[in-house]
């Protein structure tokens, strides 16, 4: 029988663990470029024996206009290619795997974040009700502008560079960030995309930006380092429900199935929150049905716990589950679960920003 510990071939990623680190952003890359403390951090959870069997970094901008907080490290310069290297030297070195995840947030971001203080880019000119991590900290977003149609494609390759660039940094694939109200999603949702070009409108229109920049990844690198996150009902970011999730997200793994990706990665509810939102007046959503439709290997992710990952695993409902804020407290969170023991309390003043407290500075067992 399989277990949370049991090895898995992830398309071309061979892991030692099903148990993966979710992408935590934490604000840690100073100018946008990762350094050795945050090798350091990602080195303390790579050995698949106590930690994960994949981890998954934070999300990482795929341009400059894809920045949207501050001290989040890019994957599209040389320089941050390079630095990049000395994390996956470390987690390498551990026995891990990793993979980078690639972000543009649209509208959720600041003019203070942007190059020249530009208007963030979305699918829509209609600003989010939010706020994102400037300098200060927390803010409103800033009003965004609508792309031009004849603007996408130049967006789709700045995906496809990035991509390039993760494998230049040694990375074993990458994650399209296709969730939690970001920009691929503020295509995806009819509550957010309000165009009337061949991106908007129709479900088949929507889903055209996601499955193009899929595409684009794939001819690069190839579809077995390549997987994509989804969060098909969670309200993160103001992005309402689309008006019909079921049919848009099918609709997308559809057309994702042919790329024969390494994984598809779902937010199972609302990011970070309850699991069940129809109290919120939101529909049950049927993740079977879209695991059937998308045929890849599957991780499900919000608010496992160990009892519930390994049921996950051993009912074959799920090939790989991710935990997250779990991983900042618990750097050796694979051996604590194994060892059924107490995991260390997170600190939540540490989050985002700062140094080395509450970031590198949990205790693990025996130490």
């Amino acid at each position: 029988m399989n277990t949370l510990f049991s090895p898995f071939q992830l398309g071309d990623i061979a892991l030692d663990s099903r148990l993966v680190m979710a992408p935590l952003t934490r604000n840690r890359a100073v100018g946008g470029i990762p350094n050795a403390l945050m090798a350091t951090y990602y080195r303390q959870r790579a050995n698949p024996a106590t930690g994960a069997g994949l981890i998954i970094t934070e999300a990482s901008p795929v341009c400059p206009m894809g920045h949207g907080y501050l001290d989040t490290p890019g994957i599209y310069s040389p320089e941050q290619v390079q630095a990049w290297r000395q994390i996956t030297d470390a987690v390498h070195a551990e026995g891990g795997k990793i993979v980078v995840q690639l972000w543009h947030v649209g509208r959720i971001s600041h003019t203070s974040l942007l190059p020249g203080g530009a208007a963030p880019e979305s699918a829509t000119a209609t600003p989010a009700r939010g706020k994102t991590y400037i300098e200060g900290g927390f803010a409103p977003v800033s009003a965004p502008r609508a792309l031009h149609t004849e603007e996408i494609p130049a967006l789709v390759q700045h995906y496809r560079h990035a991509a390039r660039c993760a494998m230049d940094a040694g990375f074993d694939g990458v994650e399209i960030h296709a969730a939690n109200g970001y920009l691929i999603e503020q295509f995806l949702r009819d509550s957010i995309n309000d165009r009337s070009d061949a991106y908007g409108g129709s479900p088949a229109n929507r889903v055209r930006f996601a499955l193009e920049v899929a595409q684009a990844i794939v001819d690069e690198i190839g579809g077995g380092r390549t997987g994509i996150r989804l969060s098909p009902i969670t309200p993160a970011n103001d992005a309402a429900q689309d008006s019909d999730a079921q049919g848009l997200y099918g609709l997308l793994a559809q057309g994702l199935a042919p790329l024969k990706l390494a994984y598809v990665h779902v937010v199972e509810g609302a990011t970070g929150g309850p699991r069940d939102l129809t109290d919120q007046g939101v529909s049950p959503f049927d993740y079977k049905a879209l695991r059937a439709q998308a045929q890849a290997p599957w991780m499900v992710n919000n608010g496992y716990d160990d009892a519930m990952a390994e049921a996950a695993i051993a009912s074959g409902s799920a090939d790989l589950v991710a935990f997250g804020k779990a991983f900042i407290a618990n750097p050796d969170l694979g051996a604590r679960l194994k060892a059924g023991a107490a995991l260390n309390a997170l600190n939540p003043k540490t989050l985002y920003g700062g140094g080395p407290e509450g970031y590198v500075d949990y205790a693990v067992l025996g130490g």
